[in-house]
């Protein structure tokens, strides 16, 4: 997979739509993607802490980045590097991300933290690519 090739049919590129909790208690995080034919996919088992820095990167007012984001952030910087794209799949009962950097090489990580992958996505405000096959039409609550 070469970072430049066009986006592969079976993806769609997905927007943050709402960030929020599963309990009372925000201790699991659930977020909702949406596609630009209104088709959605909600994302769910992940932690609070987690969906409160993606909350924070898609309203824009984080104040300080957390550290894992932040050495992600120095190790590109260092290596010249620049996270371009987010995809996220299904592997077996969970789910999983690829994460596609360009610079002074191409690098694609492979099969991380779905959700770690879309809190990067938020803050670099850049896209994120869906399995097609996950989104489902919107339904109401």
């Amino acid at each position: 997979m070469e970072i430049d090739q066009a986006q592969e049919p079976d993806y769609e590129s997905v927007k943050i739509d709402y960030v929020g909790f599963v309990d009372p208690y925000a201790v699991e995080g659930m977020l909702v993607l949406k596609g630009d034919d209104d088709k959605e996919f909600h994302m769910r088992a992940f932690s609070g802490e987690v969906a409160r820095h993606i909350s924070s990167f898609v309203d824009s007012s984080a104040e300080s980045v957390p550290s894992i984001y932040k050495m992600i952030e120095e190790i590109c910087e260092e290596n010249e590097l620049i996270l371009v794209k987010v995809k996220i799949y299904e592997s077996g009962e969970v789910l999983r991300a690829n994460l596609y950097f360009t610079g002074k090489k191409d690098l694609v990580l492979r099969n991380y933290r779905a959700s770690d992958a879309m809190a990067l996505g938020a803050l670099y405000n850049i896209p994120i690519l869906v399995r097609k096959n996950l989104l489902k039409e919107h339904m109401e609550a």
